[in-house]
């Protein structure tokens, strides 16, 4: 008595084809032929196949779920972010607690974080107010009210940055800073000629932060000269 053929893997034993039959009771060959055969003899059955083992959902192990992060992974993680907000350039209170928040929710955490900080001299309103304000005067002559917007937008207290423009002015004057400023413009474009550029330099001193009355001696001088050298020659 013969014995069934073996049925191969993925359902081709149970093919009823004549010719597949054939094949199947023959004496043993290689998979990869049998493969090959079954693909040009049963080829709609293997698509078929194929098609449903490809349509089977892929289920992710259970070990490769997320899992929660304890409070103590959160305050670790984002006393990290925040070491490196402070490495890439000194930043306020309030401007490092604004980009803190933006990652962590809790707020408890990023308050702990900004008072450990705090602690250990990381964090300084009073040092780092003085220090851009210093740093934008050597970069550039401004006047105090342009400074003191920046802090503002830097999100440093009005008091904090108050206290810092008084100890950088007292060093370096306004009307200094004025005249270097005036110095500058007119190295670049020369000396106001007419009523338009006398105007465009008044404006762009006053962009500068400088007080209004300074500027207008300032601009009214600078004018008059230019026309008293014009008259003698």
């Amino acid at each position: 008595m013969k014995s069934e053929p073996p049925a191969l893997a993925g359902g081709f034993g149970s093919c009823t084809h004549p010719l597949t039959q054939v094949v199947l009771t023959r004496r043993p060959i290689s998979p990869s032929v049998v493969s090959v055969l079954l693909c040009v003899l049963c080829g709609k059955s293997f698509v078929a196949i194929m098609r449903q083992r490809r349509s089977k959902p892929r289920t992710a192990p259970a070990e490769s779920a997320a899992t929660p992060l304890t409070p103590e992974q959160i305050r670790a993680r984002a006393f990290q972010r925040a070491v490196k907000l402070l490495a890439a350039k000194p930043r306020s209170i309030a401007e490092l607690r604004e980009r803190l928040s933006e990652r962590c929710s809790n707020k408890a955490i990023v308050e702990t974080v900004i008072a450990r900080l705090r602690e250990y001299g990381y964090l300084d309103d009073e040092r780092y107010a003085l220090g851009y304000a210093s740093a934008k005067l050597r970069q550039q002559p401004i006047g105090r009210r342009r400074l003191q917007q920046s802090l503002q937008m830097k999100m440093v207290d009005r008091a904090v940055a108050d206290e810092a423009l008084d100890q950088v002015f007292a060093e370096t004057s306004e009307a200094e800073l004025l005249d270097r400023a005036v110095e500058k413009r007119v190295r670049l474009r020369g000396r106001p000629k007419t009523r338009a550029e006398a105007k465009s330099l008044f404006d762009h001193l006053l962009r500068q932060g400088f007080p209004f009355e300074l500027v207008s001696e300032k601009v009214r001088a600078t004018t008059q000269s230019n026309l008293d050298e014009d008259d003698a020659v």
